[in-house]
């Protein structure tokens, strides 16, 4: 890597700069000449420190035309493999995500309602609801807006507000629910104790059903 980075380093300079060179060549040949014979009349001790400068000054080169460029070069490659692994992490918890929206709408294909333009939930829970704890304690029904899914699928709901009730007819109620012959849940439920009398209960119901838009 280092010699092809020196190749290329070598062949770009003697394709731009070769004029030049030649010419600051024949500039300093010269003082190169003038500075190697006062080298050579330097005593021993001058010669060494000469040659340690000399030594410096190519370890200073060295670092930074070839190994801080190199060393910039490697940690760019890093950062750009953190990345790739950083995208590709984020590209498989998508998938992942997609794999289970898409079983959990299949699973709520299977438990949707007959496609049928004669169903109403407003009428089904109505009726589960007046058999369990009798039309008395139905304060209101209201049909909410229906909610459109992905697919052609759509949220059918139904508010329910139940007045002094027992437990057990809380139960009964639930339970009527969960044995419709059709696929109806419970989205919301909250349950208050009566001031008057806390052995009754007032009841807020949201139930809900899937079906596939008409």
């Amino acid at each position: 890597m280092l010699r092809d980075y020196l190749d290329r380093m070598s062949q770009w300079i003697r394709a731009t700069l070769g004029p030049q060179l030649d010419e600051l060549r024949g500039r300093i040949n010269p003082l190169i000449a003038q500075g190697r014979a006062r080298y050579d009349k330097l005593e021993s001790r001058e010669r060494i420190l000469v040659q340690i400068g000399a030594a410096l000054a190519a370890i200073f080169l060295l670092y930074n035309l070839i190994y801080s460029p190199i060393v910039d070069l490697s940690i760019g490659l890093d950062q750009e493999i953190v990345a790739r692994e950083h995208d590709l992490t984020n590209v498989r918890r998508l998938a992942a995500n997609y794999a289970a929206v898409k079983t959990d709408l299949e699973s709520a294909e299977h438990s949707t309602v007959p496609q049928s333009k004669d169903f109403s939930l407003f009428s089904v829970v109505e009726s589960a609801f007046t058999k369990s704890v009798g039309h008395d304690k139905i304060a209101s029904i209201t049909p909410a807006d229906d909610k459109k899914l992905a697919d052609g699928l759509v949220q059918y709901r139904v508010q329910l507000k139940l007045e002094n009730v027992s437990l057990a007819q809380i139960v009964d109620a639930l339970y009527s629910v969960r044995t419709l012959p059709v696929p109806v849940g419970i989205e919301n439920l909250r349950v208050q104790r009566r001031s008057q009398n806390t052995h009754a209960y007032d009841v807020d119901i949201t139930c809900v059903a899937l079906g596939h838009n008409a």
